[in-house]
């Protein structure tokens, strides 16, 4: 699934398109994603001009002129994708409609938007913009973990008591917005922490030092397009490259990357996902 980064990129893909410009025909072509469309959606969304582009946590928030702002998840497969942008930020005509184009943008700059979801893990919602922050898919998410309220003292104040693994505590989106599997696994690694170390019983330095590394890595992987790991690409259609970064997502039976240590890279499950580590540098 889409990870911050992912998200980022893509909303940065939108953005030239879409903010500005008036969605001049929604075209819906099902009843449903992973759960229904709101009630005449197309309706909605047709004349409506985009106000805003945003991101919370793994969500694209699209604010309009209607007093509305339209969600986009794009779960396991789901993709955004930009053609025929008369800005000249995209190269790519329109492409014949595919099978799973289920929402159509057509842009009053000849842009088109298509959301593509071939699993239909994804979602679009679309609800009020004044109290946007309380929809039950954004509020009880944690800060935004490149945003000034997450640093040091939160970081320690949210994990002083938890007793649960570090990788677990760190993917608890209560805790932190928008981190995920891969993520998660590349910072420990900076960070020299094992994953399965209770959170509580991190020392304060440790944790310290994990604020900018977060922030570091996610900078890096959003510069980089993010990570193309299966279905992923960027909103031009183009992968992302982040993975050819990594650390030790990935590299289970690989040398470690730390100069001076050739430990191999272990894999062990945690919460059914797969968690990737040195077993030298991180304790």
């Amino acid at each position: 699934m889409p990870e911050l980064p992912e998200v980022e990129t893509v909303r940065r893909g939108l953005a030239p398109a879409m903010e500005g410009y008036v969605i001049a025909i929604a075209q819906v072509n099902r009843p449903d994603l992973r759960w229904p469309f709101p009630e005449n959606m197309a309706d909605r969304l047709t004349g409506a001009r985009v106000l805003r582009l945003r991101r919370r946590s793994k969500y694209i928030l699209a604010d309009l002129d209607s007093g509305e702002t339209a969600l986009i998840h794009l779960g396991m497969s789901g993709r955004m994708l930009v053609s025929g942008d008369p800005l000249g930020q995209f190269v790519h005509d329109h492409p014949a409609p595919e099978k799973h184009d289920h929402v159509v943008l057509h842009m009053d700059n000849g842009a088109r938007i298509t959301f593509n979801d071939p699993r239909r893990f994804g979602a679009m919602d679309l609800f009020a913009t004044d109290g946007a922050e309380q929809h039950p898919l954004l509020a009880s998410i944690g800060p935004e973990p490149l945003g000034n309220s997450f640093d040091d003292a939160y970081l320690l104040a949210a994990l002083s008591n938890r007793n649960t693994p570090m990788k677990s505590a760190l993917l608890d989106q209560k805790t932190i917005a928008g981190l995920g599997n891969i993520y998660v696994c590349e910072a420990l690694f900076r960070a020299k922490i094992h994953p399965t170390r209770p959170a509580r019983r991190v020392s304060k330095d440790r944790i310290s030092r994990l604020v900018p590394i977060i922030r570091d890595v996610l900078s890096e992987a959003i510069e980089a397009g993010g990570s193309s790991l299966r279905d992923f690409r960027q909103a031009d259609g183009e992968l992302g490259y982040f993975q050819h970064s990594f650390d030790v997502y990935g590299r289970e039976g690989e040398p470690c990357r730390t100069p001076g240590c050739d430990t191999e890279i272990r894999r062990i499950v945690q919460s059914g996902r797969s968690t990737f580590y040195c077993p030298t540098c991180q304790r």
